[in-house]
């Protein structure tokens, strides 16, 4: 019998609390700006780990790089993972995250098992598919509205070693890559794009595709990346100019790459990990993080027009991620991941004019049936949201009457 150690919620008052990860969201929707945050680092014990079935559970603040320390070497891994490592096991169930294995393992809360849920009246609720199943649904992709996830287990991935095999394809425009997807996903369990967002003509949309497999042995080749390095100080804002993305873009898509390689899974799922602080290059005024979805039935048309309306603002996004989803259904009420074709994107911080651009963004996305990523947005309106989200008022019965966010008073005033 497992006892769970007492857990009090601080005391809003006149305010409303949140629930705090490691705060890893590029928006609003992890801040609570006059209001309180709780802080769930602090549960962060791993509680149990069956080997023999790959099932692990653990308390809500437990970071996915603690998770993947333990169970890798035992062989196993995790179901799903985001583009970070450094992030708390609730705060993956309340964005319910995805990664570049979508297509065949849908996205994190379709390998939750179960999880308690407190309140802020003190009742704790057990939630799984078969055990408050309503609540489960809604705590799911609920950005840490409807409580304080205590602890969750969750299925693991099984794996041989810490090795990946992986296969790097340049393609010459958007063509090549819807030819690439669907060559690939019944073959290889990941699958994502690199796009240069400044081609254009002929050209839009050419990028470099990698597939992936976990390795079924030999990890000699393989060894964990070296220590991360950072960025010092922020960069001049000017920096990061249209002009220089466009000749980084041009040198990324030419650059000469070994096809075939076995690397540290560390090396392919977490690049961005070994460089602390990488926002800096942004400069001050920082950067706007994008990432939408668009419908799979005109994916491509939608998919053509947002890279060729960002291509004719300058294409000045050089970290642009493309990739299809599967058509796992994610369990969350307000679950991002669906069937279609999501484009990630950021875009340094210009003032009116990026504004403008990401509103026109969000005109084709609401015409192709999308949405926008909540864990990724800064500025999403009501309006908008309620039109990518159509189960929100379902959700708002979930709703804890003392919890908030900057994000949830933007879109649901």
């Amino acid at each position: 019998m497992l006892r769970w150690r007492h857990v009090p919620l601080p005391h809003p008052g006149p305010s409303s609390v949140l629930p705090f990860g490691n705060g890893r969201s590029y928006g609003d929707s992890c801040l609570n700006d006059g209001g309180l945050l709780f802080d769930v680092r602090g549960l962060d014990r791993l509680i149990s780990f069956d080997v023999e079935h790959g099932v692990i559970c653990c308390e809500a603040g437990v970071m996915l790089a603690d998770i993947l320390d333990l169970v890798v070497p035992a062989g196993w891994f995790l179901p799903v993972t985001p583009g970070t490592k450094f992030v708390t096991v609730g705060g993956a169930i309340a964005n319910d995250v995805h990664g570049k294995n979508h297509h065949c393992a849908g996205s994190f809360g379709c390998h939750v098992r179960q999880f308690e849920l407190l309140r802020s009246d003190g009742s704790r609720r057990r939630c799984s598919r078969s055990e408050n199943p309503d609540w489960f649904a809604a705590t799911i992709g609920g950005l840490g509205l409807t409580g304080v996830i205590l602890w969750a287990e969750i299925q693991l991935h099984r794996v041989a070693n810490a090795a990946m095999d992986i296969e790097t394809i340049r393609f010459a425009d958007l063509g090549g890559f819807f030819r690439l997807t669907g060559e690939s996903d019944a073959a290889f369990s990941y699958t994502v794009a690199w796009v240069d967002c400044a081609s254009r003509g002929k050209s839009l949309g050419r990028g470099v595709f990698t597939r992936a497999n976990h390795a079924s042995h030999d990890t000699s080749s393989a060894w964990a990346p070296g220590s991360a390095f950072g960025i010092p100080v922020e960069l001049p804002g000017a920096v990061v100019t249209d002009t220089v993305v466009r000749a980084f873009n041009a040198w990324y898509y030419r650059r000469p790459q070994q096809r075939f390689r076995r690397v540290h899974f560390d090396s392919f799922l977490y690049p961005l990990d070994r460089v602390r602080n990488w926002n800096r290059i942004y400069g001050r005024r920082g950067f706007f993080q994008y990432q939408c979805v668009v419908g799979s039935s005109d994916g491509r048309d939608a998919v053509a027009e947002l890279l060729s309306r960002i291509a004719a603002a300058g294409g000045s996004s050089f970290l642009a991620v493309l990739k299809v989803f599967g058509t796992i259904p994610s369990p969350g009420l307000l679950s991002f991941p669906r069937p279609g074709i999501t484009l990630a994107l950021d875009f340094p911080n210009r003032g009116s004019g990026t504004m403008r651009l990401l509103d026109r963004l969000d005109e084709i996305v609401r015409s192709s049936g999308g949405a926008v990523y909540p864990a990724k947005d800064a500025r999403m309106s009501a309006d908008s949201f309620r039109h990518y989200f159509p189960r929100w008022r379902s959700f708002c019965e979930y709703l804890d009457p003392a919890f908030s966010s900057g994000f949830w008073r933007r879109v649901a005033s």
